[in-house]
């Protein structure tokens, strides 16, 4: 007997604590790996919230080195130095990011550059003389981190992490395994000091990633399962967070959405309309998520038309009836979901003035993300995708 299904699917290990009780179970995390000297990675917002901060405090307790508490949004270059060095001057063996993005890619690149000892520009991904997209292996020892997250991401279980230079407006990827984190601890306390509109832009990021990750049709059952269950649970609570922003329960489930959205993309790469967003979202007045959410359909018919069928099961995850069922129909429902819950139609809405459009592809063309996309485009085809959206 033969079977057409062959794929490799490793799990890297990750603990997931959720609840009231989340953060109790930090000190028995921090002892199993005998950490004693742990820093906290953070943004200003946090002296906001003394709630918060005791809580970690009883949490962490003697094994506290200190809070770094300037993240900046994006993980410019200079913050993350910044962080890597208060580190270094704490003896920290351990990190713990507590908010969103920015926090958790700042959290992990600072302590590759600790434990590399090189400037960013030597560790990021760049084309080799060949042309092609590599990643330097970063084989220095990483202290383990842990995530206390504000927002519905799906950096909390990922390998990579994005800085930006403020001097080019470049996205510089560091990619190395170690820096995974152990786990998270989603705290309905901490998941309430967010405001609603930023949860909203970072579940519309995981729903796009759900999105492009269902098309890459890489034949993997197991990240198609970790991706469409991501995808419904987040068509669920996403209204329902916007709806009810005072209610913890939305976000939390959204939280745990996000990570299985993040898990299951680890497995078929990124999307095209992830790559176009890293570059386009610093130059709108939105956020990633919404701008990502925006390309969405443009880049889902971008490979649906060399890949058609390609988006069947995220037409039946969005509640399209299982027969008849074809890729606009899918586009549709995208579109139809996405309306409702205020995304705007146009990059022009979001901000995009159409003199950046041929920055913005040509800065998408450098970006990780697009190395996996099931249709590579050229620059032209991503000018053209552009124009089309603005």
């Amino acid at each position: 007997m033969t079977t057409a299904t062959n794929f490799a699917h490793a799990t890297p290990a990750f603990r997931t604590f959720c609840g009231e009780r989340a953060l109790a179970s930090l000190p028995r995390e921090l002892d199993r790996l005998r950490c004693r000297r742990a820093v906290i990675v953070t943004g200003p917002w946090l002296a906001d919230y003394p709630q918060v901060l005791k809580a970690l405090d009883s949490a962490i307790g003697d094994r506290s080195a200190g809070t770094f508490d300037a993240v900046e949004e994006h993980s410019p270059v200079p913050s993350v130095e910044a962080a890597a060095r208060f580190m270094s001057e704490a003896g920290a063996d351990a990190v713990i990011a507590v908010g969103g993005g920015s926090c958790i890619v700042t959290a992990r690149a600072a302590s590759i550059l600790l434990a590399e000892g090189r400037p960013v520009g030597e560790l990021c991904t760049h084309r080799d003389e060949a042309g092609t997209l590599v990643s330097p292996k970063l084989l220095a020892p990483k202290m383990p981190n842990w995530v206390v997250p504000t927002t519905p991401i799906t950096a909390y279980a990922k390998a990579g992490s994005a800085v930006r230079d403020p001097a080019t407006g470049q996205r510089l990827a560091l990619f190395d395994p170690k820096t995974r984190a152990q786990g998270i601890f989603v705290d309905p306390g901490v998941a309430q000091t967010t405001p609603a509109g930023l949860v909203s832009s970072a579940a519309l990021n995981a729903f796009s990633m759900a999105v492009e990750g269902l098309q890459a049709n890489v034949g993997d059952p197991l990240a198609d399962a970790l991706l469409i269950h991501a995808l419904r649970e987040l068509s669920i609570w996403l209204p329902r967070a916007q709806a009810e922003p005072g209610d913890p329960e939305p976000r939390i489930r959204l939280m745990l959405a996000a990570l299985l959205c993040g898990q299951g993309s680890d497995y078929v790469g990124g999307g095209l309309a992830q790559a176009l967003s890293h570059a386009a979202g610093p130059r709108s007045s939105v956020a990633n998520g919404v701008v990502e959410t925006m390309l969405l359909p443009h880049t889902m018919r971008f490979a649906a038309a060399e890949f058609p069928g390609s988006l069947t099961r995220v037409a039946e995850a969005l509640g399209c009836p299982p027969t008849g069922v074809t890729d606009e129909h899918a586009v549709g429902a995208v579109q139809g979901f996405t309306s409702q819950l205020g995304v705007p139609l146009r990059l022009r809405d979001a901000g995009v003035s159409n003199e950046s459009l041929a920055e913005i592809a040509d800065h998408a063309m450098d970006d990780w993300s697009i190395t996996r996309v099931p249709r590579r485009p050229s620059c032209d085809d991503l000018a053209a995708l552009l124009a089309e959206a603005w």
